[in-house]
């Protein structure tokens, strides 16, 4: 991964799916002391389906909508995302995707079959080795957009669920700093120890749902 951030001909990008569901999901929040914040949740188990690549070093983001994933779906969300993407000739795009089954169906399609010609030609996929998380920063988008977008929110209709997502990405499909910064890669020494921080009196509740 170092070695093609290094490379200054080199586009890399983070893939992943991920579900949203509109049943509402609770954290902490602030609220008065001794109070018990309570939101309403949606019945039933209703979600928004969602494939999505942000590029490193620039923060933009591309979501797609797939109904289901699979291989098909995640071969025909990297052609959509290649249809929005201007990638100048001397420079390689880099797709990196997580080891589920149909990423890596979908990988090995694009590789052997001629019908997948089209990405084979533009797209190289690093692998990833098994459990690595941490080297896939677009789970960072999903927490934040959880955290700023749908935590301790009642989304009435699924309808509504997906207007809110919708929203809070178009301030991201720009190249813009703060995805730039969460989906960046600083390689140092693991050996040292993260700084102590002393721990502080707080008024933090978790929020129940009702």
């Amino acid at each position: 991964m170092q070695k093609i951030i290094s490379d200054p001909n080199a586009v890399l990008v983070f893939q992943d799916e991920v579900h949203f569901y509109a049943q509402t999901t609770v954290t902490r929040t602030w609220a008065r002391k001794g109070s018990k914040p309570r939101i309403p949740s949606k019945v039933g188990k209703d979600s928004a389906s969602y494939s999505g690549f942000v590029v490193h070093g620039t923060g933009e983001l591309f979501m797609y909508e797939p109904d289901r994933f699979t291989y098909e779906t995640s071969i025909g969300s990297i052609r959509a995302f290649l249809n929005t993407i201007e990638i100048k000739e001397n420079r390689k795009l880099f797709i990196v995707m997580d080891n589920a089954p149909w990423h890596k169906k979908a990988r090995r399609l694009i590789k052997d079959d001629p019908q997948y010609s089209d990405i084979k030609e533009k797209v190289t996929f690093p692998k990833l080795p098994p459990y690595s998380p941490d080297l896939n920063p677009i789970e960072q988008v999903w927490r934040i957009t959880r955290r700023e977008c749908t935590h301790n929110r009642y989304f009435k209709t699924l309808g509504l669920l997906k207007a809110a997502l919708n929203d809070y990405w178009k301030a991201y499909k720009e190249p813009n700093k703060k995805l730039e910064s969460l989906c960046s890669f600083s390689f140092k020494d693991r050996k040292t120890k993260p700084e102590k921080v002393p721990a502080r009196k707080h008024y933090l509740h978790t929020v129940a749902s009702v």
